[in-house]
């Protein structure tokens, strides 16, 4: 499943986070690389640790924390800390997997990637190219979106960023493990919770179709879920 969220941060907030970002220190995000994937990767990111992006990364959890959507997509059991990167003059990022599992920098947790997510903190039109390129069933998705608005997608998905040849894509990407492992599960129920919110906002709370698929949900959940 692939699914843009709208206005995940406000404009402000996005602009917040551009004060802090525009001034930050960059590195070389070959740095994190692994063996195949430092001979595709072109891009800065902040350091692992750094001051400006823990905060802002908590932020971002926080936010996330509270979003009924994100939650109803992602169904969320770990979240790696959100990490920054900038892609500017040529930069790029050739087609590659996400690692299956990551250790969480500072800890002794290992993370099972299930679900990967990219936060544009910059506007379609501060830059040319930059297009996130998602390989799925139906073909490539090619994806860029306003600044604040999130996309999420299967962690199994072969993925590439198109050279930037003019500005700065500026985003944060981060991965998810969820409570429902397989993607096409987490989408059945993505899309009955879905349906029941819908139903449920038109004021048929009582009703009982909607309780029925509200057990449904439950229990496919109790079924799928793995702790």
């Amino acid at each position: 499943m692939l699914i843009s969220i709208q206005n995940v941060l406000s404009g402000d907030e996005v602009r917040q986070f551009r004060r802090h970002l525009d001034h930050a220190e960059w590195e070389d995000g070959r740095t994190t690389a692994g063996t195949l994937a430092a001979g595709i990767k072109r891009n800065l990111q902040l350091a692992d640790g750094s001051e400006v992006g823990v905060s802002l990364g908590h932020h971002i959890l926080r936010t996330l924390g509270s979003h009924p959507e994100f939650i109803s997509a992602a169904l969320p059991q770990r979240i790696y800390p959100p990490k920054f990167n900038c892609y500017r003059g040529g930069g790029s990022y050739g087609a590659h997997v996400d690692s299956a599992l990551m250790a969480v920098p500072g800890t002794d947790i290992t993370l099972r990637t299930d679900v990967s997510a990219t936060l544009f903190l910059a506007e379609p039109e501060e830059y040319d190219g930059g297009e996130l390129q998602i390989e799925g069933p139906f073909g490539v998705q090619s994806v860029k979106l306003a600044a604040g608005d999130m996309v999420l997608y299967p962690s199994t998905s072969l993925h590439r960023v198109t050279p930037v040849t003019r500005g700065a894509r500026i985003a944060s990407f981060f991965w998810i493990q969820s409570l429902v492992q397989d993607d096409g599960a987490r989408t059945l129920l993505y899309d009955l919770d879905q349906s029941i919110q819908g139903l449920s906002a038109a004021g048929r709370a009582d009703d009982p179709d909607l309780l029925r698929l509200t057990g449904v949900y439950h229990n496919l959940l109790r079924r799928w879920t793995r702790p």
